[in-house]
């Protein structure tokens, strides 16, 4: 069976196990399509949320990343792990004793405020359509390359599978689909991982695989990579080109943003008692950290075969580069998705693949008669195209598109959910109209879905980056909006809800104007030079999240402190049941 039929054979069955579990469990109540009735095991739902949390930008984009920023891809690891630390610690089991449906409705009772609830749900909004927009540009990726068809088209056949589940099924679907999807991602992540591991090192563990010797060699894989990535003019791998201020900010903006996503807090309301709540944050981390172990492994094993591939004799020398009448099968079909291209700037019909940004490389590369570099790699790929590019087996690279689409369709729905629960039931239910029945509420909630569904497709079609990048925007938007609110809900009597609206907006404000002002609108002023205190986009939501807490506390301060109701609500959740 060739890998087109084969690849197409795999990702249906999926399909077909996802969509039958949406129907037996479909939502009969909004309870079910909110937060599952409530009945979810710790870990059937530390499962589920490890594939609500390990979407396109860990299974795809991450060792992406890994691959071609190498040590600054190391905020990542450490940021969207040590998140879940202080989600398990300081969030999770409060907000499951509190027992709401939504994050906008613990922020709207706390701080007894309609307003208050009104802009967590327009934060809430913001911050799950930039994360959904990586999610859809995951899925239009995977089905791109896999169905040979524009990133575009791809895109479009992902929304339609998303739609179908995410709208019958609600949250109760949603959970049990999701653990689905977690068997098939993980498989299909470790499998090619462990494959390629024996291919070059010998190792089949890819976590030791990293740290040992190349196969038959007396170098280890990481010096070898820093090797041959410096004779191209590239950053060592091992060694980091950002600032410490910006790393500093960056992991935790994505550590804070963990601990802040509403998409992931939703999943603690849906298991039967507070310490569950506890127990699934660390399941979760458990079924996570398989993943996030061996993506370092995966990454640099992707860079290495990739120039192995590309350069596979001396640089400079004249038969050192790939003919492109030459290119293997998987570089020809990469190159129809356009995410992969090649301009032959000296025409001399090789691949010269190189850093032309490099100044003091320049003109060694000019010795060479290079004009510039002439490969194009979209590092959202490297996952997808490395067991293609290890010329492994036909059922390994189908297995791995399956994973790949499992990844980004389990958050995307997770993600369209809390914003058609927050518009139906915050919005409409919560304040526009309170009267209506359970049944209309339901309605709406999968009339914003669908609706959600559409805006998620522009965005994926236009996102303002790759993956893992757009990933982190959403969480440094979380960090400087609802984790302040949340945290001081719980731990702090004295913020009332003037402090409280102040700050979201504040924070909310603030980063989402430097995301647009870089991101958008002065693309070319995207540097460190321009970044205030050297701090990068990315890492921003740390800085708006400071400035959400100083206001927070000091408008507190000086207005009207809570009811006393409220003060002795905040007391109530954080005291054990048995107390």
């Amino acid at each position: 069976m060739d890998l087109k039929t084969l690849t197409i054979v795999v990702v249906v069955a999926s399909f077909i196990l996802y969509i039958a579990i949406a129907i037996w469990a479909k939502a009969r109540s909004t309870g079910d399509f909110y937060v599952a009735g409530k009945g979810v095991h710790p870990i059937a739902n530390g499962m589920a949320t490890a594939a609500d949390w390990m979407s396109a930008a860990s299974f795809i984009s991450l060792a992406g990343i890994i691959s071609f920023a190498g040590y600054d891809s190391s905020v990542y690891l450490m940021g969207w792990t040590g998140g879940y630390v202080l989600l398990a610690l300081l969030l999770a089991p409060y907000l499951r004793k509190f027992g709401k449906f939504t994050v906008p409705e613990f922020i709207g009772d706390r701080y007894y405020s309609k307003t208050a609830k009104v802009v967590a749900v327009i934060c809430l909004i913001i911050i799950s359509f930039t994360y959904v927009a990586g999610q859809m540009r995951g899925v239009g990726i995977v089905f791109s390359r896999f169905l040979e068809v524009e990133i575009l088209t791809g895109l479009i056949i992902g929304m339609g599978i998303v739609f179908f589940y995410a709208v019958l099924g609600g949250m109760k679907g949603i959970t049990y689909t999701q653990v689905a999807q977690y068997c098939v991602l993980i498989f299909a992540y470790m499998v090619p991982a462990i494959f390629i591991s024996v291919q070059i090192t010998g190792n089949p563990i890819p976590q030791l695989a990293f740290g040992s010797n190349l196969a038959g060699q007396d170098i280890s894989l990481l010096a070898k990579l820093d090797e041959i990535v410096t004779m191209l003019g590239f950053n060592a791998f091992t060694a980091g080109s950002k600032s410490t201020t910006d790393l500093l900010f960056i992991t935790a903006a994505l550590m804070v943003g963990t601990a802040g996503l509403p998409h992931v807090i939703v999943r603690f309301f849906t298991v039967p008692k507070v310490s569950d709540a506890r127990k699934s944050a660390g399941w979760a981390l458990l079924f996570i950290a398989i993943l996030y172990t061996t993506a370092p492994a995966v990454g640099s094993l992707a860079r290495l075969n990739l120039i192995n591939t590309i350069q596979p004799g001396e640089v400079g020398a004249v038969d050192g580069n790939l003919k492109y009448s030459d290119k293997p099968s998987w570089f020809a079909t990469w190159e129809k998705t356009g995410l992969l291209t090649f301009d032959d700037k000296n025409g001399d019909g090789r691949i010269q693949y190189y850093n032309d940004k490099n100044e003091s490389f320049k003109a060694k590369a000019d010795s060479y008669g290079w004009k510039g570099n002439e490969l194009k790699v979209d590092r959202d790929i490297m996952v997808l195209a490395n067991p293609e590019i290890a010329q492994l087996p036909n059922w390994v690279i189908a297995l791995i598109a399956a994973g790949g689409i499992a990844a980004a369709l389990s958050t995307a729905a997770g993600l369209l959910l809390v914003i058609s629960s927050s518009i139906s039931h915050d919005l409409v239910k919560g304040i526009i109209a309170p009267e209506i029945s359970e049944k209309k509420e339901l309605f709406i909630g999968r009339v914003s879905a669908a609706v959600a569904i559409l805006i998620a497709g522009y965005l994926g079609a236009n996102p303002p980056g790759f993956v893992a990048q757009v990933v982190a925007l959403a969480f440094g938007l979380a960090a400087s909006s609802l984790f302040p609110a949340i945290l001081l809900g719980i731990f702090n009597k004295r913020v009332n809800k003037t402090g409280a609206v102040a700050g979201m907006i504040v924070g909310i404000v603030f980063t989402l104007s430097y995301i647009i002002y870089f991101k958008f609108m002065h693309l070319e002023l995207n540097n460190a030079d321009n970044w205030w205190f050297g701090i990068s986009p990315e890492g921003i939501g740390s800085l708006g999240m400071i400035f959400n807490f100083v206001v927070a506390l000091v408008v507190s301060k000086v207005t009207e402190e809570p009811p006393q109701e409220i003060q002795d609500l905040v007391e109530s959740i954080r005291i054990p049941k048995e107390v």
